[in-house]
């Protein structure tokens, strides 16, 4: 439970509003910081286009879902716009993105959550500039004449933006934010030299996660090519021979996407994974025992956390009584896959580690597949990353309520083995987009540390 003490002045000045949030959550003094800085300050609507215009979502339209591209746009869940890969996203019509152009925005609009879980931010690149997003996601798009586009996102998504955005919630069950409750918000000018450094950092980091996303595909689609992958037929209809059904009687092993993706392992010379790595293991399961201060514990992410653009863990657990936490570690040799969830969520879909996050724990529902080696790690994910890859290991999933992957069948799964010289550049290109993902996030935290260095600079 929070607690805190707040004199009557600000109860006052915050109209006498009596919902804890803004007290406890560090909106407020967000905004004293603000207010004694010697710098002038900005109503947020009187920098973004066309004012209050400026910060809007797309309403309450009732979704039209499509099959595929030819007649869809990708859509992004409120959660999607903090993923690092996009390219697994379901479609709405296209007719529909294109009459209501509330939809999408401008490359460089700051993305925030609305709704649920509030105040996550993004930055919109230019490969999400064409994507239809949620109401959940509220777009605040800067007039650029009066102030550059990542300045405000840094801003914005400092420990000084996001509490003064997260205060203007409401709602006791959903919270959430409409354009109305963070209009005022007061936005710091400085030197144009900080705001400066501090858009192009930004930009940077943007421009990398987009080089990131290609290098990523890339290499997908160069095993794809290797295996002579064809989008097998759309229908899950099958019939098969009774002796088929010895060991596996849950159809959607059965189904022709899946059995087609094992044939495409094998036709390339596949060779069981588990006498390949070092080991595939889950890692003991157990309490998680939280420490406040974190040099006494080491970063926890979730299994969904790994996926997003900057993992970082929302919290610590303690290195001294957390049991078997040598097997949370993650390493430079691992490659993440989610264990449990329902299929064409997140289970099954393989991840790579950052260097920046080396050396934190990570959930025990991530299966850990442990290379011998950086190299090997790099080159698996490309495989098993893939269409076929990824339809090989959900293939081995079981239960029906909700689907869970076995350490010993992912173990016993044969994954195609390509020569040094294909492995070696596949290699190159997963550790391409490895190096430029890593980039960004150094650069986006620079970015953000420059604005907050200027407010406290100026608040002493």
């Amino acid at each position: 439970m929070k607690t805190t003490r707040v004199p009557i002045s600000w109860i006052v000045d915050e109209g006498h509003r009596f919902d804890c949030g803004p007290f406890t959550r560090g909106g407020i003094e967000a905004k004293k910081t603000l207010e004694s800085l010697k710098t002038t300050t900005t109503r947020l609507a009187g920098l973004t286009r066309g004012g209050l215009a400026g910060i809007y979502h797309v309403g309450m339209d009732k979704l039209r879902w499509v099959n595929g591209p030819e007649h869809g746009v990708p859509f992004l869940r409120s959660a999607d716009i903090l993923r690092a890969d996009l390219t697994n996203q379901p479609y709405i019509s296209l007719t529909q993105v294109r009459n209501n152009p509330l939809f999408t925005c401008p490359e460089g609009s700051t993305l925030v959550t609305r709704s649920g879980t509030v105040g996550r931010m993004a930055y919109c690149r230019a490969s999400m500039a064409s994507l239809a997003m949620s109401q959940d996601v509220l777009k605040i798009v800067a007039d650029t004449d009066r102030i550059a586009s990542g300045y405000l996102y840094a801003f914005l998504s400092s420990k000084y933006g996001v509490p003064m955005v997260v205060s203007g919630t409401f709602g006791s069950i959903i919270v959430h934010i409409e354009a109305e409750n963070i209009a005022n918000l007061p936005v710091p000018r400085f030197d144009k030299r900080i705001e400066t450094d501090a858009h192009e950092l930004i930009d940077e980091a943007a421009r990398l996660r987009d080089e990131a996303a290609g290098s990523r595909l890339s290499a997908i689609n160069y095993v794809q090519k290797l295996l002579r992958w064809n989008a097998a037929p759309a229908t899950n209809i099958t019939q098969i021979s009774a002796s088929t059904l010895e060991r596996r009687m849950d159809a959607f092993h059965h189904t022709p996407r899946v059995v087609e993706a094992r044939e495409s392992f094998n036709r390339s010379g596949a060779e069981r994974l588990g006498n390949r790595v070092e080991s595939v293991f889950e890692p003991n399961r157990g309490s998680r025992l939280k420490v406040d201060d974190p040099s006494f514990g080491v970063p926890f992410l979730s299994s969904s956390e790994v996926f997003r653009l900057d993992p970082t863990g929302e919290y610590s657990i303690s290195t001294r009584r957390t049991p078997h936490l040598d097997k949370l570690i993650v390493s430079e040799r691992d490659l993440l896959i989610p264990r449990s969830g329902q299929l064409g969520g997140i289970i099954g879909r393989a991840e790579l580690p950052l260097p920046t996050y080396y050396g934190h724990a990570a959930s025990e529902h991530l299966v850990r597949v442990r290379c011998k080696s950086k190299e090997d790690a790099f080159f698996l994910w490309a495989v098993l990353a893939s269409e076929p890859g990824y339809l090989a290991t959900i293939g081995t999933a079981f239960g029906s309520s909700i689907p869970s992957l076995d350490c010993e069948l992912l173990a016993d799964l044969k994954v195609p083995w390509f020569d040094n010289a294909k492995r070696s550049h596949l290699c190159g290109l997963v550790g391409s987009a490895v190096h430029a993902h890593t980039r960004a996030i150094h650069a986006e935290r620079t970015a953000v540390r420059i604005v907050e260095d200027a407010i406290e600079g100026g608040a002493n």
